[in-house]
């Protein structure tokens, strides 16, 4: 890769503190060249902003820090137009909460670098698993997804998968300002305007660990809101 070619991995995070300097750590270690961080920080209360601000005195860490809690989905547009800005040529997203392996993050590379456009983290193909969930998420994520693909006829297995990388043509071809969703809805829409640009997919497969410290950011909320831009996508299609 040549050397004007950056590597960056946007996480949004709120209330982290438990994790975000392992995470960090784990993701250094691994020792990938013209690797950066972009953290998105909503206002933590618990002190993961000064965390990560101390942390980026000594690492390639970019640090935003946001006045309140502004939602996913403006947090990954913020990252991603600083990714541009700054030749971003693959960029990441991924979880704060260890859900994601960031021993991962090479195997998405990889495929990257063959010339996938957009390469998903799925827990849905052979090979990919969740696990600590309740039969309860089981069936409220089955049933999303189903009713994504089922609408918008989406090809891809994993639609809310919050672990990919995108190359930078992705992101320059979609309009970031025009993506509305502001939960976790915002990885569907994401989806559906990759898969209807024809951007080349790939989905390989991760075990989704679900979180041991911290409390999850998913609210009832941002099911609702899933499941109108689903809507509002059909009838825009």
């Amino acid at each position: 890769m040549p050397n004007n070619q950056k590597i960056f991995i946007c996480i949004p995070t709120y209330n982290e503190a438990e994790n975000i300097e392992k995470l960090i750590k784990s993701i250094f270690a691994l020792n990938i060249d013209n690797l950066y961080l972009i953290i998105v920080d909503d206002n933590s209360t618990d002190k993961t902003g000064e965390i990560v601000d101390k942390m980026a005195q000594k690492l390639p860490i970019k640090v935003i820090h946001r006045p309140a809690k502004m939602g996913i989905g403006s947090a990954y547009i913020t990252a991603f137009k600083y990714a541009l800005q700054n030749n971003g040529k693959y960029i990441f997203e991924m979880d704060a909460d260890f859900s994601h392996n960031p021993k991962d993050i090479p195997r998405l590379l990889k495929e990257a670098k063959k010339g996938y456009q957009v390469v998903l983290g799925s827990r849905k193909i052979k090979g990919g698993k969740i696990e600590n969930w309740n039969i309860w998420r089981y069936i409220a994520s089955d049933g999303a997804m189903f009713f994504a693909s089922f609408f918008l006829g989406l090809k891809t297995k994993d639609v809310t998968t919050g672990f990919r990388c995108y190359d930078r043509e992705v992101l320059k071809k979609i309009d970031l300002h025009k993506i509305k969703s502001n939960g976790y809805a915002f990885q569907e829409e994401m989806i559906y305007l990759c898969e209807k640009k024809g951007f080349k997919i790939k989905e390989i497969p991760i075990v989704f660990v679900d979180r041991r410290y911290g409390k999850s950011k998913l609210s009832i909320k941002d099911i609702i809101e899933f499941f109108i831009k689903i809507i509002r996508l059909k009838f825009k299609k």
